[in-house]
C-alpha cells in the first residue's frame, strides 16, 4: 500500500491525537493544534491510500535553527521506513527555511535513525523534578516568601526576554515568546539595578522554556514556580549536562533526576550558552 506524505491539517488532529493517545505517548491535542496554525511549524503527516493517519513529524523553525520532533509511527506500520522518510521530509523542509542547524531530543531507541542520518551527539538534556511548596489541600502555606524581584510579565518586556533568549539558545524564538508570553502564563525576574534577569514562559500543554544566564536568578524563577504548585504536584525543570554545578545546586534544594535524554544536533555548530536554559516548551520547539 502506497504511502504518502503531506503537510498536517486541522482533519488530522482528531485522528492523530487518539493514536497516540492509544499508543501511550499522552495527550497531544492541544500541541496538534498550536502546531497546524503556527506559521513557524511545519507538523508533517504520513498517510496510506485510504487516508489513515499512519505517522507524524514536526519541525519548527526557530532563525537559523529547527527543532525536529513528534517523530512518531503507528505501531502496526513501524519498522517500514516511515519515520526515516518522516524525518528526512521535516529536515528537508527545515533547510528549505534556511535553516542551517538542526536539533533534536532523541529516545535511545531512536537515536541510531538521527544518526544514521548525520546527526551527532551535542549534549544531554536532564530533567529534575521537585514537589511544590505552595498551599495544601487545607490552604497551609509553607514558609517563606517568593523573591520580590519577580513578577508577572508585562508586555514591554517582550525585547529583553528575546535578548536574552537568543544569547542562551543561539536561536530566534522571539515568535514563540509572543505567542505564550502573558501575565497569566510567564514571569520574569526584574533587577531594579541590573534589568530583567530571566524568564519563564509557560505553553498550554505545561512545558516551560526558563532562561537566565545568573543561576541565582534561575533558582529565584524555579523556586516561585514550586511557591504556586501545591504539595502534591511536581514542578519539572530541564538542564543541560554542562550546567553540572547548576544541577548540583538544585539537588541541594531539594530537585531530584526524573530523567535525561540524549540531545542531537546537525548542521552549522550553535553560538549558544548551555548553561543559562533550565527549560524547554516541548522537544519540538526548544
Amino acid at each position: 500500500m502506497r504511502i504518502r506524505l503531506r503537510p498536517m491539517t486541522a482533519d488530522d488532529i482528531g485522528p492523530l491525537t487518539d493514536a497516540i493517545v492509544a499508543d501511550h505517548w499522552g495527550e497531544r491535542r492541544s500541541w496538534f493544534e498550536f502546531v497546524v496554525g503556527h506559521p513557524a511549524c511545519r507538523p508533517l503527516v504520513a498517510v496510506d491510500d485510504v487516508g489513515r493517519q499512519l505517522g507524524s513529524a514536526v519541525a519548527t523553525v526557530n532563525g537559523p535553527v529547527a527543532w525536529i520532533g513528534t517523530i512518531w509511527v503507528v505501531p502496526d506500520r513501524r519498522r517500514e521506513g516511515i519515520g526515516e522518510r518522516l524525518t528526512v521530509a521535516v529536515l528537508d523542509v527545515a533547510e528549505d527555511a534556511g535553516c542551517r542547524t538542526s536539533v533534536l531530543v532523541a529516545t535511545e531507541v531512536g537515536r541510531p535513525l538521527y544518526e544514521k542520518l548525520g546527526f551527532e551527539l551535542q549534549t544531554s538534556i536532564v530533567v529534575v523534578e521537585a514537589p511544590g511548596t505552595g498551599a495544601d489541600a487545607s490552604g497551609a502555606a509553607a514558609a517563606g516568601r517568593t523573591d520580590p524581584r519577580v513578577r508577572p510579565f508585562r508586555p514591554d518586556d517582550l525585547e529583553a526576554m528575546a535578548r536574552i533568549d537568543l544569547g542562551a539558545t543561539g536561536e530566534d524564538r522571539r515568535h514563540l515568546l509572543r505567542a505564550f508570553a502573558t501575565p497569566a502564563s510567564a514571569t520574569v525576574l526584574d533587577d531594579p539595578v541590573h534589568g530583567l534577569g530571566g524568564f519563564v514562559v509557560r505553553a498550554a500543554w505545561g512545558g516551560g522554556a526558563t532562561i537566565a544566564p545568573d543561576p541565582d536568578v534561575a533558582l529565584a524563577l524555579l523556586e516561585a514556580r514550586r511557591r504556586r504548585t501545591s504539595p502534591d504536584r511536581h514542578v519539572r525543570a530541564g538542564v543541560l549536562a554542562e550546567n553540572a554545578s547548576g544541577i548540583a545546586r538544585l539537588v541541594d534544594a531539594g530537585w531530584s533526576e526524573a530523567w535525561r535524554a540524549p540531545r542531537l544536533v546537525r548542521g552549522a555548530p550553535l553560538t549558544w550558552q548551555p548553561e543559562a536554559i533550565w527549560g524547554q516548551f516541548n522537544h519540538a520547539l526548544g
